[in-house]
């Protein structure tokens, strides 16, 4: 399925079920925001997020090198500033691939293809079963990686409730994880959240094996991120 999006490139990464906070104060995306809230359903004040590749969030650079690949997001809530700036509170809907952008209105627009996980449909298929299984060694590698995280900056880190569902678990720990925005990216573009549990699992060992090398090295400060199935 195709539609037609309002667009926000930003620096980071949103999943599905991820809920993101956002400081909205370029021009370009105040517009964007007012053309939101002119719509009575909420449910319909949607808009494309993608990751940048290089360059800034603002001005026309915002535009210059975007990822193919980013998340529908629903606007929740907004908080407008007497001088028009808006803080606004989003979560993420469905994966999307980004074919065309306009950045000739006075917001971005782009044309996207609207993705589905891979496998989302088959509940009591063996292939289920096995991304069960992947989300429960997901979760084991994850609870180690928290406990040794935690033992690094001495303090719990990391301690919020995780959803069940295997394809959201895998947006969360994608989301809640310490990863440089190329790995987030990545985990986004894979379409089964078999195969995204099982790279997660990956680059959680990997982050293990370097805090055991070199344990002096101050930690990253937490995404501060949230899920919601909504």
């Amino acid at each position: 399925m195709r539609d037609h999006l309002p667009m926000f490139p930003l620096n980071t990464v949103l999943y599905p079920g991820v809920t993101m906070p956002l400081h909205v104060f370029e021009d370009r995306y105040r517009a964007l925001v007012h053309h939101l809230l002119t719509m009575p359903d909420k449910s319909a004040r949607v808009f494309g997020i993608v990751a940048i590749r290089e360059g800034y969030e603002v001005g026309s650079h915002g535009a210059q090198s975007v990822h193919r690949f980013g998340c529908v997001a629903q606007m929740t809530s907004v908080a407008p500033y007497p001088d028009g700036r808006f803080d606004i509170e989003v979560v993420g809907r469905q994966r999307m691939r980004l074919e065309s952008m306009d950045i000739s209105g006075p917001y971005l627009t782009g044309t996207v293809e609207l993705l589905e996980d891979a496998g989302t449909t088959a509940g009591t298929s063996a292939g289920a079963a096995e991304t069960r299984q992947e989300a429960v060694k997901a979760l084991a590698t994850f609870h180690a990686y928290r406990t040794q995280l935690s033992e690094l900056r001495g303090t719990e880190v990391m301690d919020g409730e995780l959803p069940k569902d295997p394809t959201y678990l895998s947006y969360g720990l994608a989301a809640t994880c310490l990863l440089t925005l190329r790995e987030r990216q990545s985990l986004l573009e894979v379409d089964s959240a078999r195969e995204r549990l099982i790279l997660l699992r990956h680059a959680l060992r990997e982050e293990m094996r370097a805090m055991t090398a070199i344990p002096s090295l101050p930690a990253t400060e937490v995404a501060r991120t949230g899920w919601s199935p909504n």
